[in-house]
């Protein structure tokens, strides 16, 4: 179990730790010449069950709010510390609400110094301390009146007696998560390297493991563990860990940092939070406006937006976007302090929901029924409800990021539809908003045909700009397969249409289109443009140019660019052949000698065509959705198939 103590400066934190675990926890030279924590303490008592009690001693003083916040995350248990000569001080109020915002609902009092103030004193100071937390999650916590610098005194040994009782009481903690620890401080030793301590927040991490610094991204190996100051294969959510990292440096690393599995390593400069402002915040908060955060160890200034309204005001709850400077790690469910534009006063607190805001349409009402749907999970793990607002899917990677589990371990609704995504990832689709999707399709399919009715239908991707330009390329083609496996959509071509829906010739047409297409067909890569059609068969170009522009409507053929038009024999062909040389720089660039995209030089050389006809071909492909461009190079789309051949002239 860890305890955190509270309280204002000179109450006697340290004198207590010190009697209830025998460690003298300032170790800094200042601290020791001034008297007064400086820097967070921790001492550890082994208990008679074999647990080690863990005691985080933290400073008072009101200078060094952010060390004492960042002591108390992540804390099982509170020691409130009040001194009866002094009773109820300025920290004192300021540490209890900063205990109520970080969520702490178990604890203690020890009423120190006794020894100093008379019964009736003693007594009244009780009182006090009762009625200050009447109301709060710690009302009708014990108090134990101790005068911890006298040996042996009865209430330290009272108060021992209490802790080891609560250790034992503890729920387990779910070790099934990904690991996350905030690092709280970072050293190197000679011989060992990198040393970072922290309170591992979740999960489990075992000697051998990679984990990844978060912000900042490089990964680190864990060399050897220390849990609760005793050497470990292994150290679990709840506990005081020292991680010895191999391959980082220490400069590398600062308190506010993160260590983590590397599944949960994705930061953002926005955070959608649930922010409560204390009765005595003496601050409107408006748009813009500054405010420090605290959360774990980490401190960074934000500017925060609210999303529910203008403002908001002392003792009002809201959602609001924090906008920080720099990335910020976070998960739904962690708990935060903010403090004033002056950093000089605690004005409230709250609950993160989702650590990956966005800066557009922040407030829109989908975005405000993704929040409550967030809220929900938070409270209740309810999965159902995040992929009720997810219209286009739930990518499983953020799943597991806001939930802390591996894939493996995430209880999905037995009838959650999955999409696999190439690198292991995939999209989450609940039945509704997969019916929703293919209806969207079917409707933007009947518009299109009643603005265009002599045009076949729209291809593939352009299809998917209409619907939703923002779906997953792999969701969209599922989606689409799925429909013309059911006969619910059709194709020709590289049209797709419904099924009701042609583009007819007439029997004239048809006579002077055939050998038209054969011609187009036998040019392969270098067909007839459209003036050498006209004078083969006898037409005149614009009657020609008509004809061929008509069966680009009706999905028989393709226009690559003014006047020249590709069989779809031949465009299957070049799209194979770049699949194959998109492939090909993939791996070069796996091999680091590689761009990854197809140039056109490449292609050009693989097809034999001139260099403008191979940038031709390939802009093509990129007006089709098939490759997009980077830089001077062509992507293969991830998922993107090419699936277009001829079909019989319809009459």
């Amino acid at each position: 179990m860890i305890v955190g103590t509270a309280g204002h400066i000179d109450h006697g934190k340290t004198t207590l730790t010190r009697a209830l675990t025998g460690v003298h926890t300032d170790r800094l030279k200042e601290e020791q010449a001034r008297g007064i924590s400086i820097e967070l303490g921790y001492a550890y008592l082994p208990l008679p069950d074999g647990t080690v009690l863990g005691v985080i001693d933290v400073p008072g003083h009101e200078k060094f709010i952010r060390t004492m916040a960042s002591g108390v995350t992540g804390i099982d248990f509170a020691l409130l510390v009040v001194a009866a000569d002094d009773g109820i001080m300025p920290q004192t109020l300021e540490h209890l609400a900063i205990l109520q915002l970080l969520g702490v609902t178990r604890g203690a009092v020890a009423l120190t110094k006794i020894d100093r103030a008379d019964g009736a004193r003693v007594a009244q100071v009780e009182a006090d301390i009762e009625a200050l937390l009447d109301g709060t999650p710690l009302a009708g916590s014990p108090i134990f009146p101790t005068a911890a610098s006298m040996e042996g005194d009865p209430g330290v040994a009272a108060l021992l007696v209490h802790l080891t009782q609560v250790s034992r009481s503890l729920p387990q903690r779910d070790e099934r998560r990904l690991f996350r620890l905030g690092v709280d401080r970072v050293f190197t030793l000679s011989g060992q390297g990198t040393i970072i301590t922290g309170t591992a927040l979740a999960g489990m991490a075992k000697v051998g493991d990679t984990l990844q610094l978060a912000p900042g991204g490089a990964q680190a190996r864990v060399r050897s563990i220390h849990a609760q100051n005793r050497a470990a294969d292994a150290g679990v959510a709840g506990q005081r860990l020292a991680l010895n990292l191999a391959g980082i440096a220490r400069e590398r690393i600062e308190r506010g940092n993160w260590i983590v599995a590397p599944e949960l390593a994705l930061c953002s400069e926005r955070i959608d939070v649930e922010l409560t402002l204390l009765p005595d915040a003496g601050l409107q908060l408006k748009a813009w406006s500054p405010l420090h955060v605290h959360l774990g160890a980490a401190h960074q200034l934000a500017r925060a937006v609210p999303l529910t309204g203008d403002s908001l005001s002392p003792g009002e709850t809201g959602r609001v976007q924090l906008v920080f400077d720099a990335p910020m790690h976070a998960v739904p469910g962690d708990r935060f302090v903010v403090r004033n534009a002056q950093a000089t006063q605690t004005v409230g607190g709250g609950v993160v929901l989702d650590p990956f805001g966005p800066a557009r349409k922040r407030r829109s009402p989908a975005r405000l029924a993704w929040l409550d749907a967030l809220a929900a999970f938070i409270a209740q793990g309810d999965y159902a409800a995040l992929l009720a607002q997810s219209p286009l899917g739930l990518r499983e990677s953020l799943l597991v990021r806001l939930s802390l589990l591996p894939a493996s371990a995430i209880a999905l609704p037995d009838d959650t539809r999955r999409i696999a995504l190439r690198g292991g990832d995939a999209v989450l689709l609940a039945p509704d908003a997969w019916d929703a999707l293919r209806q969207r399709v079917l409707l933007a399919l009947e518009n299109f045909h009643a603005r265009a009715p002599d045009e076949a239908g729209p291809e593939l991707w352009r299809l998917k700009r209409i619907v939703d330009s923002e779906m997953e390329d792999a969701l969209w083609t599922g989606l689409v397969d799925a429909l013309l496996a059911g006969g619910e959509v059709l194709s020709r071509g590289a049209s797709l249409h419904l099924p009701g829906h042609s583009v007819a010739l007439t029997p004239q047409e048809v006579q002077v289109a055939e050998p038209m297409l054969a011609a187009l067909e036998q040019g392969r890569f270098d067909p007839p443009w459209t003036r050498d059609l006209a004078r083969e068969f006898g037409q005149t170009e614009d009657e020609t140019r008509r004809l061929l522009r008509k069966l680009a409507k009706a999905g028989q053929i393709s226009q690559v660019v003014h006047d020249l038009f590709y069989h779809p024999a031949a465009l299957a062909e070049l799209a194979q052949l770049a699949r194959e040389l998109a492939e090909k720089a993939a791996l070069d660039e796996r091999l680091e000698s590689g761009s990854g995209a197809v140039g056109a030089a490449v292609f050009r050389d693989a097809s034999g065509l001139g260099r403008k006809r191979a940038i031709q071909v390939l802009e093509f492909f990129d007006r089709v959705g098939y490759t997009r461009r980077v830089g001077n190079g062509h992507l293969l789309r991830p998922h993107a198939q090419w699936s277009y051949g001829s079909s019989p002239i319809n009459i």
